[in-house]
């Protein structure tokens, strides 16, 4: 599902990842994951969330703000941090977050 984001600019946090191979922690993962996006989406300054994984472990979240300053509440949120830990003690191989601006959007939807 694509987010409706407004007119920019506005600013995107992409995520991407790479988990452990414990399946055990699997079931965890996808309840904080789930809990974290419903978290996020409460947020001032939240606009949206995009995210996708693969059965290798391998998945992108890219979320939409409003600002940077949004971004930083986000980080800083005393549950997010917890998932934080979670996600460099267990669940996580590598990660890679990246924080843009954007200035242009396109959209296409075949009727």
């Amino acid at each position: 599902m694509l987010a409706s984001t407004p007119e920019p600019p506005y600013y995107s946090v992409i995520f991407t990842s790479e988990k452990v191979e414990v399946s055990a922690e699997r079931d965890a993962y996808d309840i904080m994951a789930s809990q974290m996006l419903d978290l996020a989406a409460k947020q001032p300054g939240y606009l949206g969330v995009e995210t996708i994984g693969n059965e290798l472990g391998e998945g992108i979240t890219v979320s939409y703000w409003e600002s940077l300053e949004a971004i930083k509440a986000w980080r800083d949120h005393s549950d997010h941090q917890v998932a934080q830990k979670l996600g460099k003690q267990v669940w996580y191989q590598r990660y890679a977050l990246r924080i843009a601006k954007v200035e242009k959007a396109y959209e296409f939807e075949r009727d």
